[in-house]
Protein backbone atom coordinates (compact mmCIF):
# COMPACT_ATOMS: atom_id res chain seq x y z
CA UNK A 1 0.00 0.00 0.00
CA UNK A 2 1.52 3.15 -1.28
CA UNK A 3 0.93 6.24 0.83
CA UNK A 4 1.58 9.89 1.15
CA UNK A 5 4.30 10.71 4.00
CA UNK A 6 1.32 12.76 5.35
CA UNK A 7 -1.15 9.75 5.88
CA UNK A 8 1.37 7.38 7.03
CA UNK A 9 2.55 9.27 10.17
CA UNK A 10 -1.56 10.05 11.05
CA UNK A 11 -1.82 6.36 10.95
CA UNK A 12 1.39 5.31 12.75
CA UNK A 13 0.63 7.97 15.38
CA UNK A 14 -2.40 6.34 15.47
CA UNK A 15 -1.53 2.77 15.81
CA UNK A 16 1.12 3.87 18.34
CA UNK A 17 -1.71 5.93 20.42
CA UNK A 18 -4.22 2.89 20.19
CA UNK A 19 -1.42 0.73 21.76
CA UNK A 20 -0.60 2.93 24.90
CA UNK A 21 -4.34 3.28 25.25
CA UNK A 22 -5.48 -1.05 25.03
CA UNK A 23 -2.27 -1.03 27.48
CA UNK A 24 -3.39 1.33 30.56
CA UNK A 25 -6.62 0.46 30.21
CA UNK A 26 -7.31 -2.51 32.39
CA UNK A 27 -8.42 -6.16 31.40
CA UNK A 28 -8.26 -4.39 28.23
CA UNK A 29 -4.80 -4.89 26.73
CA UNK A 30 -3.51 -6.94 29.30
CA UNK A 31 -5.50 -9.81 30.83
CA UNK A 32 -4.84 -11.84 33.53
CA UNK A 33 -5.29 -15.60 33.33
CA UNK A 34 -3.92 -17.26 36.32
CA UNK A 35 -0.41 -16.54 36.67
CA UNK A 36 0.08 -15.35 32.96
CA UNK A 37 -1.15 -12.29 31.10
CA UNK A 38 -3.23 -12.80 27.78
CA UNK A 39 -2.87 -9.82 25.44
CA UNK A 40 -5.05 -8.12 22.63
CA UNK A 41 -1.56 -5.50 22.00
CA UNK A 42 -0.63 -7.80 19.04
CA UNK A 43 -3.77 -7.08 16.84
CA UNK A 44 -2.62 -2.77 15.89
CA UNK A 45 0.66 -4.52 15.67
CA UNK A 46 -0.05 -6.86 13.19
CA UNK A 47 -2.66 -4.65 11.63
CA UNK A 48 0.47 -1.82 11.32
CA UNK A 49 2.31 -4.52 9.65
CA UNK A 50 0.22 -5.57 7.03
CA UNK A 51 -1.24 -1.96 6.78
CA UNK A 52 2.04 -0.20 6.24
CA UNK A 53 4.58 -2.71 6.46
CA UNK A 54 7.28 -4.66 7.95
CA UNK A 55 9.35 -1.34 9.35
CA UNK A 56 6.04 0.12 10.58
CA UNK A 57 4.73 -2.96 11.86
CA UNK A 58 8.28 -3.56 14.13
CA UNK A 59 7.78 -0.03 15.24
CA UNK A 60 4.42 -0.46 17.01
CA UNK A 61 5.72 -3.91 17.69
CA UNK A 62 8.40 -1.71 19.88
CA UNK A 63 5.67 -0.09 21.41
CA UNK A 64 3.46 -3.10 22.50
CA UNK A 65 7.23 -4.40 24.31
CA UNK A 66 8.32 -1.29 26.17
CA UNK A 67 4.32 -0.39 27.05
CA UNK A 68 4.75 -4.53 28.27
CA UNK A 69 8.26 -3.84 30.18
CA UNK A 70 6.38 -0.66 32.03
CA UNK A 71 2.85 -2.67 32.99
CA UNK A 72 5.13 -5.64 34.85
CA UNK A 73 7.23 -3.33 36.47
CA UNK A 74 4.42 -1.06 38.07
CA UNK A 75 2.24 -3.65 38.20
CA UNK A 76 3.75 -6.88 39.04
CA UNK A 77 2.65 -10.64 39.07
CA UNK A 78 4.63 -13.23 40.33
CA UNK A 79 5.50 -13.96 36.70
CA UNK A 80 6.61 -10.46 35.68
CA UNK A 81 10.51 -10.74 36.07
CA UNK A 82 10.39 -12.50 32.87
CA UNK A 83 9.17 -8.90 31.42
CA UNK A 84 10.80 -6.44 33.62
CA UNK A 85 15.06 -6.53 34.59
CA UNK A 86 13.86 -3.99 37.35
CA UNK A 87 12.60 -6.98 38.73
CA UNK A 88 14.91 -9.86 37.50
CA UNK A 89 17.79 -7.54 37.85
CA UNK A 90 18.92 -9.26 34.33
CA UNK A 91 19.22 -7.42 30.81
CA UNK A 92 17.93 -10.57 29.32
CA UNK A 93 14.18 -9.83 30.99
CA UNK A 94 14.13 -6.67 27.82
CA UNK A 95 14.38 -9.79 25.32
CA UNK A 96 11.37 -11.76 26.15
CA UNK A 97 10.04 -8.47 26.67
CA UNK A 98 10.95 -6.70 23.14
CA UNK A 99 12.16 -8.63 20.46
CA UNK A 100 8.86 -11.12 20.15
CA UNK A 101 6.72 -8.15 20.11
CA UNK A 102 9.19 -6.43 17.34
CA UNK A 103 9.40 -9.73 15.42
CA UNK A 104 5.47 -9.35 15.50
CA UNK A 105 5.38 -6.88 13.28
CA UNK A 106 8.30 -7.19 10.60
CA UNK A 107 6.90 -10.87 9.90
CA UNK A 108 3.17 -10.10 9.68
CA UNK A 109 4.49 -7.17 7.36
CA UNK A 110 7.10 -9.70 5.06
CA UNK A 111 4.47 -12.32 5.09
CA UNK A 112 1.78 -9.81 3.52
CA UNK A 113 4.23 -8.06 1.34
CA UNK A 114 5.21 -11.61 -0.40
CA UNK A 115 1.73 -12.83 0.04
CA UNK A 116 -0.45 -10.20 -1.25
CA UNK A 117 0.13 -10.07 -5.15
CA UNK A 118 -1.80 -13.57 -4.34
CA UNK A 119 -4.51 -13.04 -2.98
CA UNK A 120 -5.65 -10.36 -0.14
CA UNK A 121 -7.70 -12.01 1.94
CA UNK A 122 -5.68 -15.33 2.55
CA UNK A 123 -2.61 -12.97 2.66
CA UNK A 124 -4.08 -11.06 5.83
CA UNK A 125 -5.08 -14.12 7.31
CA UNK A 126 -1.55 -16.10 7.02
CA UNK A 127 -0.04 -12.93 8.10
CA UNK A 128 -2.66 -12.35 11.02
CA UNK A 129 -1.86 -16.02 12.38
CA UNK A 130 1.65 -15.97 12.05
CA UNK A 131 2.41 -12.86 13.58
CA UNK A 132 -0.29 -13.86 16.58
CA UNK A 133 1.55 -17.32 17.39
CA UNK A 134 5.38 -15.49 17.02
CA UNK A 135 4.26 -13.58 20.16
CA UNK A 136 3.35 -16.90 21.68
CA UNK A 137 6.26 -18.95 20.76
CA UNK A 138 8.94 -16.51 21.34
CA UNK A 139 7.68 -15.48 24.30
CA UNK A 140 7.53 -18.80 25.58
CA UNK A 141 10.14 -20.26 24.19
CA UNK A 142 12.70 -17.39 25.80
CA UNK A 143 10.85 -18.12 29.15
CA UNK A 144 11.98 -21.46 28.71
CA UNK A 145 15.29 -21.23 27.73
CA UNK A 146 16.35 -18.07 29.88
CA UNK A 147 14.00 -18.44 32.91
CA UNK A 148 13.04 -22.23 33.16
CA UNK A 149 14.30 -23.77 36.43
CA UNK A 150 12.58 -20.37 38.30
CA UNK A 151 9.60 -20.11 35.92
CA UNK A 152 8.46 -23.93 36.93
CA UNK A 153 9.35 -23.54 41.14
CA UNK A 154 7.01 -20.11 40.96
CA UNK A 155 4.37 -22.55 39.35
CA UNK A 156 5.28 -25.24 41.62
CA UNK A 157 6.35 -27.38 38.69
CA UNK A 158 9.68 -29.18 37.51
CA UNK A 159 11.60 -28.14 34.94
CA UNK A 160 10.35 -31.13 32.81
CA UNK A 161 6.58 -30.46 33.28
CA UNK A 162 7.31 -26.46 32.03
CA UNK A 163 7.60 -27.93 28.01
CA UNK A 164 4.48 -29.34 27.68
CA UNK A 165 2.80 -26.96 30.02
CA UNK A 166 3.97 -23.96 27.19
CA UNK A 167 2.71 -26.58 24.62
CA UNK A 168 -1.02 -26.77 26.22
CA UNK A 169 -0.79 -22.85 26.22
CA UNK A 170 0.18 -22.44 22.88
CA UNK A 171 -2.91 -24.52 21.69
CA UNK A 172 -5.04 -23.13 23.88
CA UNK A 173 -4.55 -19.95 24.80
CA UNK A 174 -2.40 -19.24 22.15
CA UNK A 175 -4.71 -20.33 19.39
CA UNK A 176 -7.37 -18.15 20.71
CA UNK A 177 -5.36 -15.15 20.79
CA UNK A 178 -4.41 -16.01 17.32
CA UNK A 179 -7.74 -17.10 16.03
CA UNK A 180 -9.58 -13.35 17.71
CA UNK A 181 -6.91 -11.74 16.51
CA UNK A 182 -7.07 -12.66 12.93
CA UNK A 183 -10.53 -11.84 12.82
CA UNK A 184 -10.03 -8.37 14.34
CA UNK A 185 -7.22 -7.60 12.01
CA UNK A 186 -8.67 -8.70 8.87
CA UNK A 187 -11.94 -6.34 9.63
CA UNK A 188 -9.59 -3.50 10.25
CA UNK A 189 -7.15 -3.93 7.61
CA UNK A 190 -9.58 -4.31 4.78
CA UNK A 191 -11.83 -1.25 6.39
CA UNK A 192 -8.27 1.12 6.24
CA UNK A 193 -7.21 -0.01 2.86
CA UNK A 194 -10.80 0.90 1.51
CA UNK A 195 -10.51 4.22 2.83
CA UNK A 196 -6.68 5.23 2.25
CA UNK A 197 -5.85 3.61 -0.71
CA UNK A 198 -4.35 5.14 -4.13
CA UNK A 199 -5.78 4.53 -7.86
CA UNK A 200 -2.48 2.70 -8.35
CA UNK A 201 -3.10 0.69 -5.37
CA UNK A 202 -3.17 -2.98 -5.87
CA UNK A 203 -5.24 -3.91 -3.06
CA UNK A 204 -9.05 -3.92 -3.41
Amino acid sequence: MKYSKTKKQVLLAMFIAIEILLSMIPFLGFIPIGPLRLTTLHIPVITAGIVLGKKEGSLIGLTFGLMSLFINTIQPTITSFVFSPFISGTILSLFISIVPRVLIGYISGLLFEHLCKYNLIISIIISSLAGALTNTILVLGGILIIFGDLYAKILHKTTAELFPYFISIIFSNGLLEAVVGTIIVFMVSKVLFKVYQKEESPYV
